[in-house]
Protein backbone atom coordinates (compact mmCIF):
# COMPACT_ATOMS: atom_id res chain seq x y z
CA UNK A 1 0.00 0.00 0.00
CA UNK A 2 1.22 3.48 -0.88
CA UNK A 3 0.66 4.84 2.64
CA UNK A 4 2.78 2.22 4.35
CA UNK A 5 5.86 3.94 5.78
CA UNK A 6 9.28 2.37 5.51
CA UNK A 7 9.50 2.62 9.31
CA UNK A 8 6.71 2.94 11.87
CA UNK A 9 8.21 4.08 15.18
CA UNK A 10 6.94 5.17 18.57
CA UNK A 11 8.72 8.54 18.40
CA UNK A 12 11.51 10.48 16.69
CA UNK A 13 14.05 9.37 19.28
CA UNK A 14 13.81 5.77 17.99
CA UNK A 15 15.16 6.70 14.55
CA UNK A 16 18.36 4.77 13.79
CA UNK A 17 20.52 7.33 12.01
CA UNK A 18 23.40 4.91 11.51
CA UNK A 19 21.02 2.69 9.55
CA UNK A 20 19.87 5.68 7.48
CA UNK A 21 23.48 6.63 6.71
CA UNK A 22 24.19 3.06 5.65
CA UNK A 23 21.24 3.29 3.26
CA UNK A 24 22.65 6.42 1.63
CA UNK A 25 20.35 8.96 3.28
CA UNK A 26 21.78 12.50 3.23
CA UNK A 27 18.75 14.60 4.21
CA UNK A 28 16.18 14.27 6.98
CA UNK A 29 13.00 16.25 6.41
CA UNK A 30 10.66 16.63 9.36
CA UNK A 31 7.08 17.66 9.78
CA UNK A 32 6.86 20.29 12.51
CA UNK A 33 3.80 20.21 14.78
CA UNK A 34 3.44 17.03 16.81
CA UNK A 35 6.51 15.52 15.14
CA UNK A 36 9.44 17.53 16.53
CA UNK A 37 7.58 20.02 18.72
CA UNK A 38 4.34 20.10 20.66
CA UNK A 39 1.60 21.26 18.30
CA UNK A 40 1.56 25.02 17.78
CA UNK A 41 3.91 25.60 20.72
CA UNK A 42 6.59 27.31 18.67
CA UNK A 43 9.36 25.86 20.82
CA UNK A 44 11.53 22.76 20.97
CA UNK A 45 12.03 20.84 24.17
CA UNK A 46 15.59 20.78 25.45
CA UNK A 47 15.79 17.07 24.62
CA UNK A 48 14.65 17.66 21.03
CA UNK A 49 16.98 20.65 20.53
CA UNK A 50 20.00 18.57 21.62
CA UNK A 51 18.84 15.61 19.50
CA UNK A 52 18.44 17.81 16.40
CA UNK A 53 21.88 19.33 16.97
CA UNK A 54 23.46 15.87 16.76
CA UNK A 55 21.56 15.01 13.57
CA UNK A 56 22.62 18.24 11.87
CA UNK A 57 26.27 17.20 12.14
CA UNK A 58 25.70 14.33 9.71
CA UNK A 59 22.60 15.18 7.64
CA UNK A 60 20.93 18.07 5.91
CA UNK A 61 17.94 18.83 8.14
CA UNK A 62 14.82 20.76 7.21
CA UNK A 63 11.23 21.19 8.33
CA UNK A 64 8.30 21.07 5.92
CA UNK A 65 5.13 22.21 7.65
CA UNK A 66 1.62 22.63 6.30
CA UNK A 67 1.13 25.53 8.71
CA UNK A 68 0.20 28.72 6.84
CA UNK A 69 0.61 31.09 9.81
CA UNK A 70 3.52 33.30 8.72
CA UNK A 71 4.18 34.67 12.22
CA UNK A 72 4.31 31.16 13.68
CA UNK A 73 6.66 29.86 10.97
CA UNK A 74 8.90 32.92 11.43
CA UNK A 75 9.02 32.29 15.18
CA UNK A 76 10.07 28.67 14.57
CA UNK A 77 12.69 29.82 12.03
CA UNK A 78 14.13 32.21 14.60
CA UNK A 79 14.86 29.34 17.00
CA UNK A 80 15.99 26.83 14.37
CA UNK A 81 19.44 26.25 12.89
CA UNK A 82 18.05 24.64 9.73
CA UNK A 83 15.54 25.53 7.03
CA UNK A 84 11.90 25.78 8.09
CA UNK A 85 9.36 25.92 5.28
CA UNK A 86 5.70 26.68 5.90
CA UNK A 87 2.68 26.21 3.64
CA UNK A 88 4.20 22.99 2.26
CA UNK A 89 0.78 21.72 1.11
CA UNK A 90 1.54 18.07 1.86
CA UNK A 91 0.63 15.53 0.52
CA UNK A 92 1.51 17.44 -2.66
CA UNK A 93 5.24 16.72 -3.03
CA UNK A 94 6.05 19.91 -4.99
CA UNK A 95 7.59 21.91 -2.11
CA UNK A 96 9.49 18.86 -0.87
CA UNK A 97 10.92 18.18 -4.34
CA UNK A 98 11.84 21.85 -4.85
CA UNK A 99 13.69 21.87 -1.54
CA UNK A 100 15.62 18.72 -2.43
CA UNK A 101 16.47 20.04 -5.91
CA UNK A 102 17.81 23.29 -4.43
CA UNK A 103 19.86 21.28 -1.93
CA UNK A 104 21.12 19.04 -4.76
CA UNK A 105 19.83 15.95 -3.03
CA UNK A 106 18.05 13.18 -4.93
CA UNK A 107 14.73 12.11 -3.35
CA UNK A 108 16.13 8.59 -2.83
CA UNK A 109 18.75 10.17 -0.54
CA UNK A 110 16.12 11.76 1.72
CA UNK A 111 13.74 10.59 4.39
CA UNK A 112 10.46 12.31 5.30
CA UNK A 113 9.57 11.98 8.98
CA UNK A 114 6.11 12.82 10.23
CA UNK A 115 3.17 11.93 12.42
CA UNK A 116 0.44 11.87 9.75
CA UNK A 117 0.12 9.14 7.12
CA UNK A 118 -2.22 11.14 4.89
CA UNK A 119 0.05 14.18 4.65
CA UNK A 120 3.65 13.49 5.66
CA UNK A 121 4.01 9.87 4.57
CA UNK A 122 2.02 10.32 1.38
CA UNK A 123 4.09 13.39 0.40
CA UNK A 124 7.32 11.48 1.04
CA UNK A 125 6.16 8.45 -0.94
CA UNK A 126 4.93 10.59 -3.84
CA UNK A 127 8.32 12.35 -3.93
CA UNK A 128 10.26 9.07 -3.94
CA UNK A 129 11.73 9.46 -0.46
CA UNK A 130 12.11 6.96 2.34
CA UNK A 131 9.44 7.58 5.01
CA UNK A 132 9.22 7.28 8.77
CA UNK A 133 5.92 7.51 10.61
CA UNK A 134 6.18 8.45 14.28
CA UNK A 135 3.56 8.99 16.93
CA UNK A 136 3.01 12.50 18.25
CA UNK A 137 5.91 13.85 20.31
CA UNK A 138 3.35 14.69 23.03
CA UNK A 139 1.01 11.72 22.53
CA UNK A 140 0.38 11.25 26.23
CA UNK A 141 -1.07 14.78 26.46
CA UNK A 142 -3.26 14.82 23.36
CA UNK A 143 -7.02 14.96 23.76
CA UNK A 144 -9.23 11.96 23.07
CA UNK A 145 -10.63 13.16 19.69
CA UNK A 146 -7.09 13.74 18.35
CA UNK A 147 -5.93 10.33 19.55
CA UNK A 148 -8.99 8.71 17.95
CA UNK A 149 -8.26 10.33 14.57
CA UNK A 150 -4.64 9.17 14.77
CA UNK A 151 -5.84 5.64 15.55
CA UNK A 152 -8.19 5.69 12.55
CA UNK A 153 -5.42 6.90 10.23
CA UNK A 154 -3.16 4.08 11.29
CA UNK A 155 -5.68 1.24 10.96
CA UNK A 156 -4.81 0.42 7.36
CA UNK A 157 -1.10 0.88 7.96
CA UNK A 158 -0.94 -1.54 10.89
CA UNK A 159 -2.61 -4.20 8.75
CA UNK A 160 -0.05 -3.69 5.99
CA UNK A 161 3.19 -3.39 7.98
Amino acid sequence: MFLVPDYNLKNIYEIDFEDLKAKGIKAVLFDLDSTIMKSKSGEYSKKTREWLSKIEREFVVAVLSNNFNIDYIERVRSISTFDVIGAARKPNPKVLLEYLANARIHPSEAVMVGDRPLTDILAGKRAGCMTILVDSINAEYENLPTRFVRWLERLSIKKSV
